[in-house]
């Protein structure tokens, strides 16, 4: 999948990639050095200890060098990629591992490309480890004054793009069509021509402020999976989806923004979107996203954005059938608007209105697991601060696997006990019991003793002085069940390794809402505004 970049420098490679394959014999070089399999000639040197032998070595490899600087020429469009590079003024850097004298005598083969276009230049003469090693291009990023993940490495060898990836750089590895399987390490991007580098380059640049272009647009939807009930999907000038509802069937849908959340926000909007409609019984089939992107998005951060909505729909089943994506001034951060549909057969469909005093209020999974998870996320630096360990903050982390209630939902909706379903979302638990309460028109009284909280949640409120039951907790369940079904319903989580609580019972009266600790009567935290949002303002 694409990720998103913004490039800010790109690193060349010089033989085989500025010049034309085959300048320098390869082979007949560690044919001569008597070099093992698999071993290159450079790393064969440096394991030679001072001596005859050495110097012998280094003899022959000088003498294939000046023999391949005499052959080279310049590979196809080197020369007018680096001047429209220059042009567009972004820094260049040549990355080596020949050295300085043999690429300053090559370059007199080229017309138009000279040492002086390029701001940095790193030959296995610059006193840091060579490739495949990553710290070539560190150095070259820090001489330039970007960020390693903002420089593209290109190249047409396995060790530019090892050493890229190990940098954390783009990759882009120049395909030589004679050897196409050359690279064992994946690269971001395989070219054939360096003219195709433009198009790595523009994915790295801003966007203009509006819609997103037709020709990025069309890229993404291209790729797109849908089942076969989508009659008109999402497309470039398609203004709405068509969707084939069987008879029979209820149509339900339900929008929801993602504002909190500054990462995973795909993952949040397809999981969270998802989880309200799996709520009314209804099993969640189409999504519609609308994108909206602050000024200075890249091309490829937007795409990656997208893909990253289509995998998560793919992921959970769902088909993404359109929406809009839009560069905007409006914003300061991406932010993601989501609207699902899903179908539901009328004797599936749970209505808060049938729930009936005497039934018990369960909760599945814990509490604040969302909360949990963005907090670690947005607030990691301040948390390991306050004492928590790398390895607690990934703990925390790595509960952003638990965010969706639809399994929960499907073993529910095999009981006919479970009248009524609702996700705990902003406000947390404490919230979702009150608005349980009141659609359903029933008292709730709330065991807080039963209330399961993990432990990654109470350390990171323990720290921040946040109290879990006002936590944002996207990944738990209320519903309602009958006496008569809640153990069937416990055991059938069980075996599907869902946790579920008994955490409360529904009364007569009008949605009042009370609780009891240690038998005792206690009070339900009210929370104007949630723990999270609170904190993170």
């Amino acid at each position: 999948m694409l990720r998103g970049f913004r490039l800010e420098a790109v690193l060349f490679d010089f033989d085989g990639t500025l010049t034309r394959p085959g300048a320098i014999d390869f082979d007949g070089l560690k044919a001569a050095l008597g070099t093992a399999p698999g071993t290159y000639a450079l790393e064969h040197l440096t394991s030679l200890e001072p001596g005859p032998e050495r110097e012998r070595a280094l003899g022959i490899l000088r003498r294939y060098e000046v023999e391949g600087a005499e052959r080279s020429r310049p590979n196809e469009g080197a020369e007018e990629i680096v001047a429209w590079l220059r042009e567009l003024d972004i820094p260049l850097g040549m990355i080596t591992r020949n050295t300085l004298v043999m690429v300053e005598r090559a370059l007199e083969n080229f017309a138009h490309l000279s040492l002086d276009d390029f701001d940095v230049i790193v030959t296995r003469d610059t006193p840091v480890p060579f490739k495949p090693e990553p710290d070539t291009i560190l150095f070259a990023a820090e001489q330039l004054g970007v960020r390693p993940e903002a420089c593209a490495m290109v190249g047409d060898f396995v060790v530019d793009v090892e050493a890229g990836n190990r940098a954390g750089a783009i990759t882009v590895h120049l395909v030589d069509p004679t050897d196409p399987d050359l690279v064992d390490h994946e690269p971001d991007f395989r070219i054939h021509r360096l003219e195709e580098l433009r198009e790595v380059v523009r994915l790295g640049g801003a966007l203009a402020p509006g819609k997103l272009p037709n020709e990025l647009l069309g890229r993404h939807l291209g790729q797109l999976l849908v089942d076969p009930s989508v009659v008109v999907g999402a497309g470039v000038g398609q203004d709405a989806a068509v969707l084939d509802v069987p008879s029979g069937e209820m149509l339900v849908a339900h929008p929801d923004p993602i504002t909190l959340a500054s990462e995973g926000l795909a993952r949040y909007a397809v999981v969270v979107n998802a989880n309200d409609i799996a709520t009314s019984g209804a099993e969640p089939r189409w999504f519609l996203a609308t994108v909206l992107l602050p000024v200075g998005t890249t091309g490829s951060e937007a795409l990656a954005l997208l893909g990253e909505l289509s995998a998560e729909c793919g992921t959970a089943g769902i088909s993404l059938v359109g929406g809009h994506t839009e560069v905007t001034d409006a914003v300061g951060r991406p932010v993601v608007s989501g609207a699902m549909f899903g179908t539901v057969v009328r004797e599936d469909l749970r209505d808060k209105e049938g729930v009936l005093s005497g039934d018990a209020l369960v909760l599945t999974q814990r509490v604040a697991v969302e909360g949990t998870v963005l907090l670690a996320q947005e607030l990691g630096s301040r948390l390991a601060s306050l004492g928590m360990s790398e390895e607690e903050l990934e703990e925390c982390l790595a509960l952003k696997g638990a965010l969706s209630v639809l399994e929960a939902a499907r073993i529910a909706r095999r009981f006919q006990g479970v009248r009524a379903m609702h996700d705990v979302t902003e406000g947390g638990f404490a919230t979702a019991v009150r608005e349980i309460a009141t659609a359903c028109r029933r008292d709730v009284i709330v065991d807080l003793d039963t209330v399961p909280v993990f432990p990654q949640t109470q350390r990171v409120c323990e720290l921040l002085g946040v109290d879990p039951l006002g936590l944002i907790g996207s990944g738990s369940l209320l519903l309602s069940c009958s006496q008569d079904d809640v153990g069937g319903f416990l055991e059938a989580c069980a075996e599907q390794e869902v946790e579920a609580t008994v955490v409360g019972v529904f009364g007569e009266g009008e949605g009042n809402v009370s609780a009891v600790r240690s038998g005792r009567p206690s009070e339900l935290p009210v929370f104007e505004v949630d723990e999270a949002a609170r904190v993170l303002s």
